[in-house]
C-alpha cells in the first residue's frame, strides 16, 4: 500500500464555502447580470446564493410566464454554464416568476422561426439543446420549484433536472405535435425521466396533464398542497445536503451519467474501481473516514 497524504489545513479550509465566495457565485451569473449593458438582458435570469452552497435561479419574464425565447435560452446556458466550475455549490434550485414555471416558447419567437430556413432553425434549436445539456451537467443536485404551469420545454428543464416537486394545481403539456413540430431537443432528458413509453403517449397526444399526474409517471417527484409549501421542500432538500461533501456529490451524479449506459461487463467493473479508489484518496475522502472514526462531523459539515 502506497502513503497516503494527510490533508492540509489549506484542504481542508478549501471545502468551506465563505461569505466572499458565496459573494462570487452571486456575481457569476450571465454576464450581463454582473454588469448590465445599456438595453442588456439583466433581468432576464435572477440568481442568487448563500454561504451554505444553495443556488437559486429564477427565470423572470412574469408577463410573458416565462417563456423562452433566444435571449432567455442563451441567460439560462451562461448561467448553468457557469456554476460548473462552482464546485462548492451542493443544490441548484429552478423557478418561475410570477407564480409561472415556464409557458413554453415565446410566441414571437415561434413567429419569426417560422420564416427562417432550415438551417436558420437547426442553429437556433442548438441554442436550447445546448442550455438542457448544461443543466443537465451541472455537478451540484439540481431541482425544480414548479408552479402554474411547464410546458414544452419548460417541461423539459423540469425533466433535466435531479429532482422537481410541483404544486398540485400546476399544469403540464408537450403539445407541440398540435403546432406541426416535435418535442426534438427536451426529448432526452423527458425520455430519461418517464421512460419511452410514457414518452410516446405524451408526445403523441399533446394532452394537458396535472401535477398528480406527473408524479405518477415519474416527471416529477412529489407533490405539494400550495405554493406556500415550496419554502418549506426547499428547507427539507437543503437540511440534508449539509453533511455531504460537495465533490463527492459532483463525483455522484458523473457516476449515475456513466453507469445508466452502460452494459455491466469487465470494463465498468474497472471503471467504478478505479472512481471509489480515486475518491479514497482524496481530500474528501479523507477528512470524511477520519471524522467518521474520530466521532466528529467532518470540515464541510460544520
Amino acid at each position: 500500500m502506497t502513503d497516503r497524504k494527510t490533508p492540509t489545513e489549506a484542504d481542508l479550509n478549501a471545502l468551506d464555502v465563505t461569505d466572499a465566495e458565496a459573494a462570487k457565485i452571486n456575481a457569476i451569473v450571465h454576464p450581463l447580470l454582473a454588469n448590465p449593458a445599456p438595453g442588456g438582458d439583466d433581468q432576464l435570469v435572477q440568481i442568487r446564493s448563500t454561504p451554505a452552497g444553495l443556488v437559486f435561479i429564477t427565470i423572470n419574464r412574469p408577463a410573458k410566464k416565462n417563456a423562452f425565447d433566444a435571449r432567455t435560452v442563451s441567460a439560462l446556458y451562461e448561467a448553468f454554464e457557469t456554476l460548473h466550475g462552482a464546485d462548492k455549490v451542493r443544490a441548484v434550485f429552478i423557478r418561475g416568476a410570477g407564480g409561472t414555471f415556464s409557458a413554453g416558447a415565446d410566441l414571437q419567437w415561434m413567429a419569426d422561426a417560422a420564416g427562417w430556413s432550415e438551417s436558420d432553425n437547426r442553429e437556433d434549436a442548438m441554442g436550447l439543446a445546448k442550455m438542457l445539456k448544461a443543466l443537465y451537467d451541472i455537478p451540484a443536485l439540481t431541482v425544480a420549484l414548479v408552479e402554474g404551469a411547464a410546458m414544452g420545454g419548460g417541461a423539459g428543464i423540469v425533466a433535466a433536472c435531479d429532482m422537481a416537486v410541483a404544486v398540485r394545481d400546476t399544469k403540464f403539456a408537450f403539445s407541440e405535435v398540435k403546432l406541426g413540430l416535435i418535442p426534438a431537443t427536451i426529448a432526452p432528458y423527458v425520455v430519461e425521466a418517464v421512460g419511452p413509453r410514457w414518452a410516446r403517449a405524451l408526445f403523441l397526444t399533446g394532452n394537458l396533464f396535472d401535477a398528480d399526474h406527473a408524479a405518477r409517471i415519474g416527471l416529477i417527484d412529489s407533490v405539494l398542497a400550495d405554493a406556500d409549501a415550496i419554502d418549506g421542500y426547499v428547507a427539507w432538500v437543503s437540511e440534508g445536503l449539509g453533511t455531504s461533501a460537495p465533490g463527492a456529490m459532483g463525483a455522484a451524479k458523473r457516476l449515475v451519467h456513466h453507469v445508466a449506459h452502460h452494459s455491466i461487463d469487465h470494463s465498468l467493473m474497472e471503471d467504478t474501481a478505479h472512481r471509489i479508489a480515486k475518491a479514497r484518496v482524496s481530500v474528501e475522502g479523507q477528512e470524511g473516514v477520519r471524522a467518521f472514526l474520530d466521532k466528529r462531523k467532518p470540515r464541510w459539515a460544520e
